[in-house]
């Protein structure tokens, strides 16, 4: 069960970079993953649910893209999406090499710095009192 570590690697990267832009509560997590990254999304959600109480993402969403595995033939260039893992082209049987499913990124993540919830506001007050 990588996936918790996975997810508590995400957790520190996206907390430092939140830390440096003065974000001190995310909303939103966006992830990649790609199929033969070998991490399950649902277990990977579990991991979240579990480790953000009492966090800056307490109550954040956590969106999971999942990217398929997409081969390229070294022969005439076909690229396949397919769902398992092939050594040939289904076009002309040469040799097929992996473009694509591999990747384990975090997308993006939206959060604020907390102020209008301490404010009691609905956001940026208009100066034109508009």
């Amino acid at each position: 069960m990588h996936e918790v570590g996975l997810i508590q690697t995400v957790l520190n990267e996206i907390s430092q970079v939140a830390a440096q832009n003065h974000i001190t509560r995310v909303t939103k997590v966006r992830l990649v993953i790609g199929r033969l990254n070998g991490a399950l999304p649902d277990v990977l959600e579990f991991a979240f649910s579990v480790l953000t109480p009492e966090t800056m993402f307490e109550g954040a969403a956590l969106e999971i893209e999942s990217v398929p595995i997409t081969l390229e033939c070294e022969r005439c260039g076909t690229q396949t999406v397919t769902d398992e893992l092939a050594y040939f082209c289904p076009q002309c049987s040469g040799r097929a090499r992996v473009a694509g499913g591999r990747e384990l990124y975090i997308d993006f993540f939206e959060g604020d710095d907390g102020k209008d919830e301490r404010e009691g506001g609905n956001g940026p007050e208009d100066p034109a009192g508009q």
